[in-house]
């Protein structure tokens, strides 16, 4: 496999450090995945920074590279063949969600299952690349970024993580969804679900043992940041209980919204950092 040089990026291109991330790692494991990382980053790269001297000097290299693997791998279907790549991406990404939430739901909490919750949303996001991802994978996308960010907090603050879906903090973060889709609120513990017929960014650490993998282009997303347009902020009227103490249930509310806004700023995402914080004060503001 022809060398991947190695790139300073600037910060209009930061966004790309996760595909380039993941493509580093399956280099060798899956030279399949990393390709269709470092094409996806840059899409990425081209929508976020074509014109400046620095994001060149990234770009360049990265269509130079692309171009050299795919001469490399030209017999591969899972290169030159859009639908079998795409399997061999959902397949690849499944295997990474099932064993990570196998895991999670028996308590088995370690660094290994947090870096294949945060690989297998990474190659979530490539598979747009052949179009809009169904809401199966959108879901449990949507699953695995926030499933990996709670189990780094916790064990990054020495707290014993909630095995499976936690119902409270899963409850706030649908509703924050739901907040950002104009209302509608999708419940993400049922895909998840033992009856459903399944068994059983801050910087992630490398896994000591891996699950097993498998063996046009449009713009795209870029990863961890939000797929509906935040409405512009509506200062909240305040309500006469702004001023008594607030209830307790409603500061532990307050509580996990800030930490959803630290969790979203850990990973470059303000819009979602911002909307946690705008949700977090109109409860205060309001109760509500």
């Amino acid at each position: 496999m022809v060398m991947f040089p190695n790139l300073n990026l600037p910060p209009s291109l930061k966004p790309l450090q996760h595909y380039l991330k993941a493509a580093t790692e399956q280099e060798t494991r899956d030279p399949v995945i990393a390709y269709w990382c470092r094409l996806f980053a840059l899409q990425l790269g081209m929508k976020l920074d074509k014109k400046s001297k620095e994001a060149s000097a990234v770009l360049l290299p990265i269509m130079d590279w692309l171009e050299k693997a795919r001469t490399e791998m030209h017999e591969n279907e899972a290169v030159t063949n859009d639908l079998v790549a795409k399997a061999h991406l959902e397949n690849h990404a499944m295997k990474l969600f099932t064993w990570a939430d196998t895991e999670d739901r028996a308590a088995h909490f370690n660094k290994n299952v947090v870096k294949a919750f945060y690989t297998s949303g990474i190659v979530m996001d490539v598979l747009e690349t052949f179009g809009e991802v169904g809401l199966d994978i959108s879901e449990k996308r949507r699953y695995a970024k926030w499933k990996a960010t709670y189990l780094h907090n916790c064990l990054k603050n020495g707290e014993t993580p909630i095995a499976g879906p936690p119902t409270d903090e899963l409850e706030l973060f649908n509703e924050s969804q739901g907040n950002a889709h104009g209302g509608e609120t999708k419940d993400y513990q049922t895909p998840f679900a033992p009856d459903q017929g399944r068994t059983g960014w801050p910087s992630v650490p490398e896994m000591n043992q891996t699950p097993t993998p498998a063996e046009r282009r449009q713009p795209v997303t870029p990863a961890y940041e939000p797929q509906a347009v935040i409405p512009p902020y509506v200062p909240v009227q305040p309500s006469p209980s702004m001023h008594q103490t607030p209830d307790p249930e409603i500061i532990k509310k307050v509580e996990k919204y800030c930490r959803f806004t630290m969790s979203a700023l850990n990973y470059d995402d303000v819009p979602e950092a911002i909307k946690n914080l705008e949700l977090a004060l109109r409860l205060l503001k309001t109760g509500q």
